[in-house]
C-alpha cells in the first residue's frame, strides 16, 4: 500500500531521459521505450530516491500552483507507475 512518506525510486531495469528526437522523456528498457507524456515525465523527474511523495507532491504545487488537484493526479501517476514496476516504493 502506497503511503505519503513512500520514496519512489527507479527500478534498475530503466533508464529515465531526455529524448531530443522525440522532444520528451522517456524510460528506456532492454527490449524498448516508454514514452511520457509532459506530466509524466515532470513527475518522474523528481523520483530520485531520496524524496518522498509529499516532497515532490510540494515541489510541483510550488511550480505549478495554478494546478488543481495535483496531489491526486501525482498519487495516480506514482500508483500506475508501481503498477508497471516502472517504480518502486520505499519507506
Amino acid at each position: 500500500m502506497m503511503s505519503m512518506e513512500m520514496i519512489p525510486a527507479l527500478e534498475s531495469m530503466f533508464r529515465f531521459q531526455w529524448e531530443e528526437a522525440q522532444q520528451c522523456y522517456v524510460l528506456l528498457y532492454p527490449e524498448g521505450m516508454v514514452k511520457l507524456n509532459g506530466p509524466a515525465g515532470e513527475i518522474l523527474s523528481l523520483v530520485d530516491g531520496k524524496r518522498n511523495l509529499v516532497d515532490i507532491i510540494d515541489l510541483l504545487v510550488n511550480k505549478y500552483p495554478q494546478a488543481e488537484d495535483l496531489d491526486k493526479d501525482v498519487v495516480a501517476f506514482i500508483d500506475d507507475a508501481l503498477e508497471q514496476n516502472w517504480i518502486r516504493g520505499v519507506v
